[in-house]
């Protein structure tokens, strides 16, 4: 039994016919970090060509102090974010199409080169120079799992770390811009702030979030390739909004961006 592809058939099941996930079997359940992305790849290779499409960036999660917290994972994960699911600002969402949908600030970046295996390890300043453009962005993630506490963090990073896809502001020339890490970010619910985070809670900086996943990527013989658009980790603590709220994520000197959920408003 292909171990990898069995592990990766029933998270792509679950995903694709809006199935909670439930956990793995234990004969193929990923047991570390690098088998939970051995089986993300494959997923990848499933979903290609399916209404999620295929991968053209990453989302980086826990790379705060208050998700690792939240999250009670103690290191990033790595998850892909896929042509599918990319939407522009002002979107609207169907809030019945997630479990639980949940939003969180970042700050993306759109890559202008390629970022090899060959040249790892990175450091913040090498990936630096390889971002083209800077965005502010709403991720989506959606908390599909039937007991999410529970999972384990190799699954998690096997069904790409809660990943739904993203709403993307306008970009901003990396040297249009000031010190990222100053930077400080603001969720909005219904014009109410829920939330609030600068760049430097970003592993000190959005950058060192960056190398960490050109270095993380390398160590799997993958690269980071130009044109391709990676988050960079929530500011803040994922938020949950209800159908009907309109979500804003402002970042100070990158400008906002917003997107709607659809659907029947909750019961008082």
């Amino acid at each position: 039994m292909d171990r990898t592809r069995e592990a990766a058939k029933a998270v792509v099941a679950a995903r694709l016919s809006t199935t909670a996930l439930s956990p793995l079997p234990a004969a193929v359940r990923p047991q570390d970090v690098a088998e939970g992305y051995r089986v993300q790849n494959a997923v990848h290779e499933m979903l290609a060509d399916t209404e999620w499409g295929r991968v053209v960036g990453y989302k980086i999660g826990c790379t705060t102090s208050v998700m690792q917290q939240y999250l009670k994972i103690a290191h990033p994960c790595a998850g892909g974010l896929f042509s599918g699911r990319i939407h522009p600002s002002g979107a609207h969402l169907n809030h019945a199409g997630y479990f639980r949908p949940g939003i969180e600030c970042e700050i993306a970046v759109r890559l202008g080169r390629d970022l090899s295996p060959a040249d790892a390890p990175f450091t913040a300043d090498m990936v630096a120079e390889a971002v083209e453009s800077y965005r502010p962005a709403i991720e989506v993630v959606d908390e599909r799992y039937a007991d999410w506490p529970h999972t384990e963090a190799p699954t998690l990073i096997a069904d790409d770390f809660f990943a739904a896809g993203c709403v993307l502001g306008a970009p901003t020339a990396r040297g249009a811009l000031a010190d990222l890490a100053q930077l400080t970010g603001r969720t909005l619910i219904n014009g109410v702030e829920a939330a609030r985070g600068i760049g430097a809670d970003v592993m000190g900086h959005p950058h060192n979030a960056l190398a960490w996943l050109a270095n993380n990527l390398a160590g799997r013989g993958k690269a980071l390739r130009a044109g391709q658009i990676v988050l960079t980790g929530s500011l803040v603590q994922t938020q949950w909004p209800a159908p009907q709220d309109e979500v804003v994520v402002s970042i100070a000197g990158l400008g906002t961006v917003s997107l709607t959920f659809s659907g029947a408003a909750p019961i008082a």
